[in-house]
Order: C-alpha cells, then structure tokens, then sequence
C-alpha cells in the first residue's frame, strides 16, 4: 500500500524528490483525498455524483489531471478502508494548514456530501467529527456547510431531506 502510494506520487506528483516540502505536499493531497473519500464512503450506497464531486475537487484543488485525480481516488480509497481512525489524516492537515485551508477542505467534504441531494445521519455525524478533529470553529463550519450547499445547488434542500422528485 504505502509502496503503490509513493510509486504514485514519485511518478505522477513529484517535482523534486529531495524536498522534504514536497513530499509533505503529497502526504496532505493524500490526507485531503482520504477524507473527500470518506464522505463518499459514508453513504450506504456509492453515487457517482459524489465520486464527481471528490475528482473535481482534487482536480481544482491539488493541480491534477483526469489521470491523477482517479488513480489517487483509488489510492485514497484503499488508504481509508485500512486506517483505524481519522487521525493519520487529519494530524497531517492539522500540522501543515492553517485555519482557512482546513475550512476550505471541510467546505469540499460538504460538497461531495450534498452532491446527491440526500445529507444522511452519518454523514452529518462524520463532517462535524471531521471539523472538531481539524479544530474548524462552529462559526466556520456552519459557513463552509451553507457556501457548499449553494455552489452544489442545494439551497433548498435541508440536510437529511431527499429533494423534491
């Protein structure tokens, strides 16, 4: 696993193998993904809106291309079916990213949330354990949540409604 993992970065991502900024980088686009994933995982039944949503966000927000974006979709899937917990990833976010970076990626996990129109228990659930685990102020998170719902075209839609057939 974390041999596939390096093999993509150092063959996909890297630019300079001896700079350890780099390398941190490629952790955190790994840790960013891990929980975009998570969000996509969390419902009970896979949508490919969501899966959409997580690609386009680390298209917009890593730098990568079509390519990339789905081979690391599948790294950071495999990465979060393993881990024991949240933590790896959100200690790597917590250490290299300062508070308006960790809303922002709190703002994409609501994205690929509401990208099937349905926000369920857990989800809800998972993004404010997310958002206490990154330190997101409640203020924040609240913001991230209803700037999410709006770009998605949720505006209408409360969390854990079905819109309108």
């Amino acid at each position: 696993m974390i041999e596939a993992i390096a093999r993509f970065f150092n063959q996909r991502l890297a630019h300079d193998d001896t700079a350890s900024s780099a390398t941190d980088e490629r952790r955190l686009l790994l840790a960013t993904a891990a929980l975009l994933v998570e969000v996509m995982r969390s419902d009970a039944v896979l949508d490919e809106r969501e899966r959409e949503r997580v690609l386009a966000a680390l298209r917009r927000h890593g730098g990568l291309g079509e390519d990339e974006a789905v081979e690391l979709v599948a790294l950071a899937d495999e990465a979060s079916r393993k881990a024991n917990d949240y933590y790896q990833f959100t200690s790597l976010v917590n250490r290299h990213y300062g508070q308006q970076e960790k809303v922002r990626i709190i703002e994409m996990m609501w994205q690929v949330a509401y990208a099937d129109g349905v926000i369920s228990a857990h989800e809800r659930h998972l993004m404010r354990r997310i958002a206490d685990l990154l330190h997101v102020l409640h203020g924040d998170y609240v913001a991230a949540q209803r700037r999410a719902r709006e770009a998605t075209g949720r505006a209408g839609i409360a969390p854990g409604r079905q819109p309108p057939a």
